[in-house]
């Protein structure tokens, strides 16, 4: 049962309704009773008793499993389980699926999205998952194609000139918009695996390198400085030692998050929206400046919180 009265998603006027004593048993439960403190949400663990139970009532006149199990609650044989707040909802018609589709893709936002994830790619990826959850693509499959994008942009960035740069901007924010997608179909399908978070992030490590790199390449031989290639040295080893301090600084910022909050992130969103926004206005000097302090800096401030948490 859902002790949450307040539960929105709930149709007062369909749900059915559950009294439940201090000891967790079953007093009543029906769609039309006054008195409750708990909605059934549709899940029943039943003994061979059920049967008679059912018998019975369907004696009286009524045939639902409820009033069988009203019966079993006269007998003090009806106890409840408590959801504690686990998702649920009552799916009768095609109004009621699409609100529990709705909520389903709703609830794939991450609190640990970056902003760029938060208000851009998130809201599109979502959109692309709701059309492959009904194919046969694996989340390891959406995994490598983010990657292959990564890398094809990645090589636009070595041929040089304005409209390969753009050409590589653009596939390298459409390669961070499908990577949302190999997590939100795994949790949909529900074929989450410690194996393909590891393999997506192996492939992003290998994305994130090329794209930098690629852009070293393309500034450094735009104006032949030295400096430039050890501002991309700098971008580089930021963006990867943000992506190693991540897995700390989420599980340390998760513990100590209100439910419902996000948490101030900046992370592989943020950095390919530098590159995608860079690109488009033609300053990939200005982006690797940009990634290089932003990147280092936010590492330095995961380490400051880290040492005032010990």
């Amino acid at each position: 049962v859902d002790y949450n009265l307040k539960n929105k998603i709930v149709d007062i006027d369909d749900v059915t309704k559950v009294l439940v004593d201090d000891k967790g048993r079953i007093i009543n439960i029906g769609k039309n009773i006054k008195e409750y403190n708990a909605y059934d949400t549709g899940i029943f663990l039943c003994s061979p008793a059920v049967f008679k139970a059912l018998e019975e009532s369907k004696d009286n006149g009524d045939t639902s499993l409820s009033a069988g199990i009203k019966i079993l609650a006269k007998q003090k044989k009806s106890r409840v389980f408590d959801i504690k707040g686990k998702y649920w909802i009552d799916v009768d018609d095609e109004n009621a699926f699409k609100k529990a589709e709705n909520i389903l893709l709703a609830n794939l936002k991450k609190v640990s999205d970056g902003p760029v994830s938060r208000y851009l790619n998130r809201p599109i990826s979502i959109r692309i998952s709701k059309y492959l959850l009904k194919k046969s693509i694996t989340p390891n499959q959406i995994s490598l194609f983010s990657f292959i994008f990564s890398m094809v942009g990645a090589l636009f960035f070595f041929f040089g000139g304005y409209a390969n740069l753009l050409i590589g901007g653009i596939l390298a924010q459409i390669s961070s918009i499908i990577d949302g997608c190999d997590g939100e179909i795994a949790r949909l399908k529900f074929q989450t695996s410690e194996f393909g978070g590891w393999y997506d992030a192996v492939l992003d490590r290998y994305a994130d390198a090329f794209l930098l790199f690629g852009l070293t390449y393309y500034v450094y031989f735009l104006g032949g400085n030295l400096l430039y290639l050890f501002i991309g040295f700098l971008a580089i080893v930021g963006a990867f030692m943000n992506s190693y301090t991540a897995d700390k600084y989420d599980g340390l910022m998760k513990k100590n998050l209100t439910r419902g909050k996000h948490y101030f992130r900046i992370g592989r969103d943020v950095r390919i929206g530098i590159i995608f926004v860079g690109t488009l206005i033609n300053q990939p000097v200005l982006v690797l400046f940009i990634i290089a302090f932003l990147m280092n800096a936010e590492n330095i401030r995961r380490i400051l919180i880290f040492y005032k948490k010990k």
